[in-house]
């Protein structure tokens, strides 16, 4: 995914970031990133989360990224749930792996990932 850097995070090595979805908050997991830049990025999402309760069905059938406190949520489709708990969430042309548990949901639907860890890996081509 193409992000645009807008500034420095309050914690260490996070920054403040735009995209074509909305705009998000994250770690920065590679070589100094400045306000400014645009690079292709690789989001990864460290927690396990709970079907349900930080996976939601959304409102909307529309990609989006947002800021909602100390959280940053992820509109998309949720592509896939293997059995042993490794989801998939489509969000544009991107697919951002997450470990889950708990209760089956439909695949296919537009749902809201709620989470306040966020990695940025830089993808070079």
């Amino acid at each position: 995914m193409n992000i645009n850097i807008l500034a420095a995070g309050l914690k260490k090595d996070e920054i403040r970031f735009a995209s074509e979805f909305g705009e998000g908050r994250g770690i920065w997991c590679g070589a100094s990133g400045a306000a400014g830049e645009t690079c292709a990025v690789e989001f990864e999402l460290p927690p396990l989360f709970m079907r349900w309760v930080d996976i939601i069905p959304a409102g909307s059938s529309t990609f989006k990224i947002r800021m909602d406190g100390e959280a940053v949520i992820l509109t998309g489709i949720l592509e896939n749930i293997e059995e042993d708990g490794t989801g998939y969430l489509r969000l544009g042309g991107d697919l951002i792996m997450f470990e889950c548990l708990g209760e089956p949901m439909a695949l296919g639907g537009f749902v809201e990932i709620r989470t306040r860890e966020l990695r940025l890996y830089p993808v070079n081509f």
